[in-house]
């Protein structure tokens, strides 16, 4: 038997993948001798009347750092709250369980609630 043979071979899908990412931001020059800082968090101050109201906390114009994650992309900019849909400062909150009576989607959606809630306290303590 050869000992080829027992070596792994590297699977077909492998070879076609790509083995480098492509990032946004550019490498430092070759040549530059001191080190790259490291750019400090960004620290941001909520307005408090946003906390209340679900609106964003950035500003208008604020710079997204991280969010443009494709090369040579222009760098994404906060735009004020009106221009975004109203839909996507109520997308957190919890959708409201319905009570239409006994045998309707609300008692169905509680009673499975409770019986998984039920489910993994059993397994639990079947693992004790």
């Amino acid at each position: 038997m050869s000992l080829l043979r027992t070596l792994p071979r590297p699977r077909l899908v492998d070879a076609w993948r790509q083995t480098h990412r492509f990032y946004a931001a550019k490498p430092a020059a070759k040549g530059s001798s001191k080190p790259a800082a490291a750019a400090p968090a960004p620290v941001f101050a909520v307005p408090e009347d946003n906390l209340e109201s679900g609106k964003s906390c950035c500003a208008e114009g604020t710079v997204l750092v991280g969010l443009n994650w494709l090369k040579d992309q222009p760098p994404v900019i906060a735009k004020a709250d009106e221009a975004y849909p109203e839909w996507l400062w109520t997308i957190l909150q919890p959708t409201p369980i319905p009570n239409d009576g006994p045998g309707g989607k609300g008692e169905r959606m509680l009673m499975r609630k409770q019986n998984r809630a039920r489910i993994r306290e059993q397994n639990f303590m079947n693992t004790q």
